[in-house]
């Protein structure tokens, strides 16, 4: 599967790409925005005096120079509102446009972007698994959150914890570690959003349409939509990190980038314990400096060693010709001003590499994801053997002979 011959123009596709990003980046923010808001609120409420019975608590804050009340009800208020303002677009424009992005750079490219070389799938079964981890993630999660498991958060939990790590490492069986990641994050995000979806905004609608029929709202779907919530509340700093780790190519270009993720997520959802027990007026002394120092140990484990330390630096330099040899059939067919490679309709961000000069010049990029995090060739599709990176790594490390 490949791109139409009418989006290959890189005027095109690249404008077209900037439009999805940029919309997905101010949708997403608005979500997010939104979520910890309402997490903020909702740990802050505290108990007050109601003859009435009705109301759960209330917080007062200051912004802009204005003061604000907000009170939470336990149920409904005696009377619904003439205005009532719900929060869901912001949820289905983010997943939307997510998919989007995943169905240009990813599923419509599958061949380049996704599978690595020597992959036995087509282009188009890869792009199905892709689709197919969405959907299978969603229902799995959707299930167990109806079975009476979900009496038992932290039986919950693990159990969804070691799923979602098998969902990790199947997904780096089957694409680079770059796409596992990334269908992960989008598998979390297509729960995040259809719980808005099936469980939250539904569960909603249906205490306002009683409350309009004048009969008892149904408490425990608000419930039921408050869980999710919560549950949203811990996937939101993995998602986040998971849509800028193409940044970062050491973090999942190493031997086990399965683990490193669950790392990831095990720890932004700690981050996020400690700012719900904050909120509340817990402050636990432990668990933020313990998330640091695990993230600063993964990093340092996740980093691969220089060429130097590898011994590499006791063999021979190429030279500038053999360096371009290498160059020319591992780096060109993509990074090159008019692209050979079947489906890269411009040199990726935009760097040429044909000459040792070009490559002197962009080392440090070189380096970190061609050395460091050996990621690139994406897929190793141009198939650059041991040696060869080895000897780039050798020629990167000797500096400019000049």
């Amino acid at each position: 599967m490949s791109l139409p011959s009418w989006m290959t123009d890189p005027w095109l596709t690249d404008w077209l790409h900037l439009l999805a990003r940029w919309f997905h980046l101010i949708v997403g923010a608005g979500w997010i925005g939104t979520s910890f808001y309402f997490n903020w609120l909702n740990n802050n409420v505290r108990p007050v005096d109601d003859p009435t019975g009705r109301l759960a608590g209330s917080v007062w804050s200051i912004h802009g120079g204005a003061f604000y009340q907000v009170s939470k009800y336990k149920g409904a208020p005696e009377k619904l509102p003439e205005t009532l303002h719900w929060f869901k677009y912001e949820a289905y424009l983010t997943w939307l446009s997510g998919v989007t992005l995943l169905l240009l750079v990813y599923w419509l490219q599958a061949g380049v972007m996704m599978l690595p070389a020597g992959s036995p799938l087509s282009p188009a079964a890869g792009a199905g698994v892709g689709v197919g981890a969405l959907v299978v993630g969603w229902l799995v999660y959707d299930g167990l959150c109806r079975t009476p498991l979900v009496k038992h958060p932290r039986a919950l939990g693990a159990l969804g914890l070691a799923l979602l790590s098998g969902a990790a490492w199947g997904l780096t069986q089957v694409f680079t570690a770059r796409a596992a990641w990334m269908h992960l994050g989008a598998m979390m995000g297509t729960m995040m959003a259809l719980n808005v979806f099936f469980v939250i905004i539904p569960g909603q609608r249906a205490m306002v349409d009683a409350m309009i029929a004048g009969k008892e709202p149904p408490v425990e779907r608000g419930k039921a939509g408050a869980l999710r919530s919560l549950h949203n509340n811990y996937f939101t700093l993995p998602v986040l990190f998971v849509m800028v780790s193409n940044h970062f190519p050491f973090a999942y270009g190493n031997v086990a980038p399965w683990a490193v993720l669950m790392a990831i997520v095990l720890i932004g959802a700690g981050v996020r314990y400690w700012l719900n027990l904050h909120d509340q007026g817990s402050y636990n002394t432990w668990i933020l400096p313990v998330a640091a120092l695990a993230m600063f140990a993964l990093a340092f484990v996740v980093h691969g060693p220089k060429p130097a330390e590898s011994g590499a630096a006791q063999l021979a330099v190429p030279t500038d010709t053999e360096l371009e040899a290498i160059i020319a059939n591992r780096c060109s067919p993509c990074h090159a001003e008019a692209p050979t490679w079947p489906g890269i309709a411009a040199p990726p961000k935009g760097l040429v590499l044909k000459t040792a000069a070009s490559v002197r010049a962009n080392k440090d990029k070189v380096y970190a994801q061609a050395i460091a995090a050996p990621v690139m060739p994406l897929g190793n599709l141009t198939q650059m053997t041991d040696a060869e990176r080895a000897a780039l790594g050798r020629w990167l490390a000797a500096g400019d002979p000049e």
